[in-house]
C-alpha cells in the first residue's frame, strides 16, 4: 500500500457548491506527496459525482460515503484509513496558500530529529480572503508550546491550522456518539497532556470568515447536549488545575455542564457522580445558574422550532 508523508482529510457535507476551492488549492501546492481523503457525511447534492471526476485526474483521492453522524465520526473513520504520517484537517469551505504543506514539512523537520517524539503537531496562523489576519500571533514566531499552555495561559485568539501525527491521533478518538456535536479541543487538550506542538507565525490557511464573525452550529440545544456536556466533563475533571489562569473559563465549564445534563434528563445525583474531585464543588457553586440558562434556552427552543436544526 502507498504512503504518503500527508493525509489532507476534508469532512463534507452538502458542499459540492464549495469543494471545488478545496480541490483548486490542493492541485496547487508545491509538494504533492500527500493522498486527499475525503469522507462525505450523507450528501445528497451531487458530492459524490464530482469527486468521481477529479478522481480522473492528478490528485490522489480516497473517497468514502457514510450515514449522516457527524464530524467527529467521520474524523476517527479518516484517522484509521489514513495512509500518511501526518494529518491536517482542511474543511470543505477552506483554501490555503500555494506553499502550505511545504512551509508545514519544513517546520516539522526543523524540529531536532532527537526531540521530534515528543512533538504532535505543527499549528500555524489563518488569514482571511482579504489577506488579513485571522485573530493574533503567537507569543514568538515559533513557539513550543502544548494546547493546554495555548488555551488557558496564553492570550492567543482566531483560528489557526495544524497537523497532527497519525500514529498519535489513533491514541485518541472522538467519543463515537453519532448526531450531536463534539468540540475538537477535548482531543487536543487529551493530547496536550503527553505532547508539544509547535506554533509557528505563518499564515498558511485561507478562511473564509462569514459575515456576522463566526460559525455558528445550528442545531437546538437538545440536539447537541450529549457532546456539549462531554466537553464540559472534561474541562473540569482532567483541567482544572488551570484554574488559576482562566477561572472563568471553568465557570462557564460548570454552568455548560449543568445546563446540558438538564437536557438531558440527569438528575442532580447524577451529575454529581460525573464529576471527581474540586470540581463537584464548583458543580454546587454554579447550579443554580446553569438551571435558569436551561429553562430560558428550554422555552425558545420550544417556542421557536425553526430557528434550529437537528
Amino acid at each position: 500500500m502507498e504512503r504518503y508523508t500527508f493525509t489532507v482529510f476534508t469532512p463534507t457535507y452538502n458542499r459540492a457548491y464549495t469543494l471545488p476551492r478545496v480541490y483548486a488549492s490542493l492541485k496547487a501546492q508545491t509538494f504533492q506527496n500527500f493522498e486527499w481523503l475525503i469522507v462525505d457525511d450523507g450528501s445528497t447534492d451531487g458530492t459524490r459525482a464530482l469527486v468521481q471526476h477529479w478522481q480522473d485526474g492528478q490528485l490522489r483521492i480516497d473517497y468514502i460515503w457514510q450515514e449522516n453522524s457527524g464530524k467527529h465520526i467521520a474524523l476517527n473513520r479518516a484517522v484509521q484509513r489514513a495512509r500518511g504520517e501526518l494529518f491536517l484537517v482542511l474543511d470543505s469551505d477552506d483554501a490555503c496558500v500555494p506553499e502550505a504543506l511545504e512551509r508545514f514539512l519544513a517546520h516539522w523537520m526543523a524540529i531536532e530529529p532527537t526531540e521530534r517524539q515528543r512533538f504532535v503537531g505543527v499549528t500555524s496562523l489563518c488569514k482571511d480572503l482579504q489577506g488579513r489576519l485571522v485573530g493574533t500571533r503567537f507569543p514568538t514566531d515559533i513557539w513550543d508550546a502544548n494546547s493546554l499552555e495555548y488555551y488557558y495561559r496564553s492570550r492567543v485568539i482566531g483560528e489557526k491550522w495544524g497537523f497532527q501525527r497519525v500514529d498519535i491521533l489513533r491514541q485518541f478518538p472522538f467519543p463515537a456518539i453519532p448526531h450531536t456535536y463534539i468540540g475538537e479541543s477535548l482531543v487536543w487538550k487529551r493530547i496536550a497532556k503527553c505532547y508539544q506542538t509547535r506554533f509557528v507565525n505563518e499564515e498558511l490557511r485561507i478562511y473564509d470568515v462569514p459575515p456576522n464573525g463566526y460559525r455558528a452550529w445550528r442545531s437546538s440545544a437538545s440536539g447537541r447536549a450529549v457532546g456539549a456536556q462531554i466537553l464540559y466533563q472534561s474541562n473540569l475533571n482532567e483541567h482544572l488545575r488551570w484554574t488559576k489562569y482562566k477561572p472563568w473559563s471553568f465557570v462557564l465549564s460548570a454552568i455548560g455542564y449543568c445546563r446540558y445534563g438538564f437536557y438531558l434528563r440527569q438528575s442532580l445525583k447524577e451529575q454529581w457522580r460525573g464529576l471527581q474531585g474540586w470540581a463537584k464543588i464548583l458543580w454546587v457553586l454554579c447550579v443554580l445558574a446553569g438551571w435558569g440558562i436551561y429553562w430560558v434556552h428550554d422555552r425558545h427552543d420550544r417556542a421557536h422550532p425553526e430557528c434550529t436544526e437537528p
